[in-house]
């Protein structure tokens, strides 16, 4: 499940699930395509979060903003986290043409949100509430819809739902999502008539947690890869961390040799919108220590 590289006497060894995920590789195909027809598009947002990947875009006409009243081309693209059905009514009124580079995993958290509200039940969506994939899931459970990562917040609401439909957040790291659902039930069974749960979580996303989580208790020391307001990149960072001393680095540049004293072996991992050639640039900088 890994490769090795020697040096000297520290081994640095990498998960084999590294590089861009499908949803994102996906995406900037599009975006680049796209750029290259039509001269310069802009996307809702970041693409994915990760600067040095929205860097390489916007060199190659790809141009994030931040709302909608900010756009001022005719090319528009949805990123791969997503938004609510309000913003695309919104973009389709103003006559803007759409990329959709919505992540397929995050269009079927969607579709599940959409189709648990429409059943009339009150849609719990364990996440992180100011992340725009789940905010856009709160748009498709409408009304209907409560993000949180703590059960108390539930308990707490003045109108206590008795039909519940639980979805995650793609990204979250399974073994939470599980201890929530469990508390949520523990909590809420004896005055809810009905509880539903649908597993959300993305299986790419899953493997990375679980062979990082592998290459952990092998290390003396990880390093993570990835950007520093990217979700799934600061979790594996969190389970490593649990494990190992951990390090989130951003680039080459953020390595501290001092971190490598008197260590023979470092693991190596990324997150999912992680570039292969930022990977690249650390692991040289590590041989070169």
């Amino acid at each position: 499940m890994v490769s090795t590289q020697t040096m000297r006497n520290m081994q640095i060894e990498k998960t084999k699930e590294l590089g861009l995920c499908f949803g994102v590789k996906r995406a900037v195909k599009l975006l680049e395509e796209a750029a290259s027809k039509y001269g310069e598009i802009e996307t809702l947002g970041l693409v994915a979060h990760n600067q040095q990947l929205v860097e390489k875009l916007i060199k190659a006409g790809v141009k994030p903003v931040k709302h909608l009243d900010q756009v001022q081309g005719k090319i528009l693209a949805i990123t791969t986290h997503g938004t609510s059905p309000k913003i695309l009514s919104e973009v389709k009124a103003s006559h803007i043409h759409t990329i959709d580079t919505t992540c397929p995993i995050v269009r079927k958290a969607q579709n599940t949100a959409r189709e648990l509200a429409d059943a009339g039940l009150d849609v719990i969506i364990f996440g992180e509430k100011e992340h725009s994939e789940v905010q856009g899931l709160l748009g498709w459970a409408e009304d209907k819809g409560i993000a949180t990562l703590d059960v108390k917040q539930i308990d707490a609401l003045d109108r206590k739902p008795y039909h519940l439909g639980i979805i995650s957040q793609t990204t979250q790291i399974q073994r939470t999502l599980i201890e929530f659902v469990g508390q949520l039930i523990a909590t809420l069974a004896s005055r809810s008539s009905e509880i539903r749960f649908i597993n959300t979580l993305c299986r790419i996303v899953q493997r990375r947690q679980e062979t990082t989580i592998r290459l952990a208790t092998r290390s003396q020391i990880m390093i993570v890869i990835g950007g520093y307001n990217s979700a799934n990149t600061r979790r594996l960072a969190e389970a490593c961390s649990q494990i190992v001393e951990t390090h989130l680095v951003e680039t080459a540049n953020d390595l501290d040799a001092a971190w490598f004293t008197e260590k023979e072996s470092v693991g190596i991992t990324g997150g999912t919108s992680t570039p292969d050639e930022i990977i690249e640039e650390v692991i040289a900088k590590l041989k070169s220590l």
